[in-house]
């Protein structure tokens, strides 16, 4: 249809004001809910992640993209129950205790939030208990970023947290940042690794598919 592909471009070409009239204007021809969010806005930051991840779109084409999409869903999303759209899945995210770094981490859960799940961001300097608490209520999968060598080992204290409050075995964990590695995410117990915000998406994918 038309207009969804006018949405995707709205959303990949950043123009806010354009997708909210877009998304408007497909609800009063009577388009889906569903089809405005799978075929408009996540099809639109689908072609956002893929050329992030090429290198055709560095963070602040992301950036803007993202603002637009989230336009676009503040229209749709009261109406997403009424619908019985249920989100791809829940997901937690935050940067771990003493880190306050969290553009990296922004970014992870724009383009998240931009693939269909619900995000919960807990923001920085997150204890770990404060993850556990977040992680207790339907959650799938916890994200965990870090940027400084000193506070990766908070990572690792988080996951103990989660292995001891007894919700490890029903949870996706994954985790990113700068110094971080495949190898140290194996080594810690995370269940997977992402360089950057457009392979997070694909690895939590593929990690949901498997569970």
């Amino acid at each position: 249809m038309e207009l969804l592909e006018k949405i995707k471009d709205a959303v990949i070409n950043g123009k806010q004001d354009e997708c909210s009239e877009l998304v408007q204007k497909a609800l009063d021809d009577g388009v889906k809910v569903e089809s405005i969010l799978n075929e408009g806005l996540i099809a639109g930051m689908n072609v956002v992640g893929k050329r992030f991840k090429e290198g055709e779109y560095f963070v602040p084409e992301v950036l803007i993209a993202a603002r637009a999409m989230n336009f676009g869903m503040s229209i749709i999303e009261p109406l997403f129950i009424e619908s019985g759209i249920e989100p791809a899945g829940r997901v937690v995210l935050g940067t771990v205790k003493d880190d306050i770094h969290d553009i990296g981490k922004n970014l992870v859960a724009m383009m998240i939030k931009g693939s269909g799940f619900e995000v919960i961001d807990l923001g920085h300097d997150v204890p770990p208990d404060k993850f556990v608490e977040a992680a207790s209520d339907g959650v799938d999968a916890v994200l965990m970023s870090s940027l400084l060598t000193t506070t990766m080992p908070n990572m690792t204290n988080t996951i103990e947290a989660i292995k001891n409050a007894g919700i490890r075995e029903r949870l996706i964990i994954m985790v990113g940042g700068a110094p971080l590695s495949d190898r140290y995410a194996k080594e810690i117990g995370a269940d997977g690794f992402a360089p950057d915000a457009a392979t997070a998406v694909e690895v939590l994918q593929n990690l949901l598919s498997k569970k």
